[in-house]
């Protein structure tokens, strides 16, 4: 995407980043992408669905593939048997399965069936699972297929991969192509110091999306899925207020700005048919970045015209396009691109990571992973994001 022409220019300050520390795992920072109430580590569990490791028959051959789902998403018996029969069918060996819980969203669970010398893996459940699952095999080479299921499944939506069809998609794995996207890394910086990375495969932020996100009722999100936001952000904008940041794009100059929310994104296309970047790419070695900053009601207004009427609409005809070539800029929404974005706050503000909690940070750090993760997708099939 070229850089829309309300990008920002700043002035030349000079940015001193605080001092990157170790990496550590926080896995309280993620809401998990299960049922209330359930505990204990994710398990491996048998054709019935029982959580006892199934036995290698000795001398069995690979290939062989590993079905990690969430069980509060998917019909796990009938999953299982699917997988099941397909790779039956192909000549692979019996595949591994694994359930999700609230102590492992997937990420645990997916090394463990790498560390068994698996040659592909599917996953089965919300955006989270797919984002925890996806960070466990970010740079691995081992093909991962995308069973859609859940609320939202954004990474699907944007590859325009069936939804409706789980035993095409299932198929896939045994018999279909596979393509090279890229995952985008966010290092979090805490207000005490301490730091993890994750990543994520559709977009992430840091502000007022991240606190729409907190904001939502997890029972209501069950009951109508994406819609659920619409009250988180209703009772975000309530008290929503801009705020200072500095940020840099590699190669771009430092930026100051009062914003509200910042969004780096992997690919564009938000639920309800919503185009937050047009022609982001998942595949140009780039994210996307999206500053939000409308200063009174009338400037959100501005913002929603640009994502349900502008980038929605318009750009997808020649004339729409047209109409926007001769409209005169706003800088409610400005858009720039580069392989990552150094964003730092004075004060500690919520992040999200593919619509998961990921806590308040001070700072986060974004690259972006080109090509690190492969995905089986049915034969064929062409991606446009």
């Amino acid at each position: 995407m070229a850089t829309d022409q309300g990008t920002t220019t700043g002035p030349d300050d000079e940015h001193d980043p605080t001092e990157e520390g170790d990496v550590i795992r926080e896995p309280g920072d993620v809401s998990p992408d299960t049922t209330d109430g359930e505990t204990g580590e994710a398990r491996r569990v048998d054709e019935s669905g029982q959580p006892e490791p199934m036995d290698d028959e000795p001398g069995r051959p690979n290939p062989k593939a590993a079905l990690v789902y969430n069980p509060t998403k998917v019909d796990g018996d009938e999953l299982r048997e699917l997988v099941a029969s397909l790779a039956k069918d192909a000549g692979w060996s019996e595949p591994l399965f694994y359930e999700t819980t609230v102590d492992d969203l997937g990420d645990d669970v997916t090394r463990q069936a790498l560390d068994e010398g698996v040659n592909a893996v599917l996953v089965a459940g919300g955006d989270g699972t797919v984002r925890a699952v996806s960070e466990a095999m970010t740079g691995k080479k081992v093909p991962l297929t995308i069973v859609p299921s859940g609320t939202g499944n954004l990474l699907a939506r944007n590859l325009r991969l069936p939804l409706d069809d789980t035993e095409a998609m299932v198929a896939a794995t045994f018999d279909g192509d596979t393509i090279a996207i890229d995952v985008g890394l966010a290092r979090i910086r805490r207000p005490d110091g301490e730091t993890g990375e994750h990543a994520f495969v559709v977009m992430g932020g840091m502000g007022l999306d991240a606190a729409m996100i907190a904001n939502t009722r997890s029972d209501l999100k069950k009951k109508v899925g994406w819609v659920a936001y619409v009250d988180g952000a209703a009772r975000s904008l309530a008290q929503a207020k801009p705020f200072p940041v500095m940020y840099q794009v590699p190669q771009h100059r430092l930026h100051r700005a009062n914003v509200q929310s910042v969004l780096f994104a992997n690919c564009g296309s938000l639920p309800a048919g919503l185009e937050l970047i047009p022609e982001a790419s998942i595949t140009d070695g780039e994210l996307d970045i999206a500053i939000l900053q409308p200063r009174s009601a009338f400037g959100w207004l501005l913002v929603w015209r640009r994502l349900a009427w502008d980038n929605s609409v318009l750009r997808k005809f020649r004339a729409g396009r047209r109409i926007l070539s001769l409209r005169t800029a706003d800088n409610s929404v400005r858009y720039t691109k580069g392989t990552g974005i150094d964003l730092a706050a004075e004060e500690a503000h919520p992040v999200q990571l593919d619509g998961d909690e990921f806590g308040e940070a001070t700072h986060v750090a974004v690259r972006v992973a080109a090509g690190a993760l492969t995905l089986a997708v049915p034969r064929g099939h062409r991606i446009t994001a």
